[in-house]
C-alpha cells in the first residue's frame, strides 16, 4: 500500500467499525451530504444524506443483539490528482450475541 491508498484504507476500517459497532453516525459521517447509493436490499436507491440516515438507522435498529461483521476482499484503488476511488466485495456476516454466525451475503462496493 502506498501513502495515497492510505485514506482510502481508513475509509474502510472506519466503516468496518462504524458497522459493527452500529454507529450509525459514525457510518454517516463517511458520507457526503448529496450522496446517492444504490442498494438492491429494500429501495433501488437513496438520494442524500437524510434518506441513507435513516435506511441506516432502520438497519442497525433492526439487529437487536445481532451484530454485522464487514469483510473487504479485491480492494482495488484508482488514484488521480483530485480523486480516488475504490471498489471491493463486501461480506456481511449477521453474528449472534453469542458470536455464532447465523448468516452472510457478499455485496460489491465502489
Amino acid at each position: 500500500m502506498n501513502e495515497l491508498e492510505k485514506p482510502i484504507i481508513q475509509v474502510l476500517e472506519s466503516y468496518k467499525a462504524a458497522v459493527t459497532k452500529k454507529d450509525v453516525d459514525a457510518f454517516i459521517a463517511l458520507y457526503d451530504q448529496d450522496v446517492c447509493v444504490f442498494d438492491m436490499w429494500g429501495e433501488w436507491s437513496y438520494k442524500g444524506i437524510e434518506a441513507w440516515r435513516k435506511m441506516v438507522t432502520d438497519w442497525f435498529g433492526s439487529l437487536g443483539a445481532e451484530r454485522v461483521i464487514v469483510d473487504f476482499n479485491g480492494v482495488q484503488t484508482i488514484l488521480g490528482n483530485d480523486i480516488a476511488i475504490a471498489h471491493a466485495f463486501v461480506i456481511y456476516k449477521g453474528v449472534s450475541a453469542d458470536g455464532d454466525e447465523l448468516r452472510s451475503m457478499q455485496n460489491r462496493l465502489t
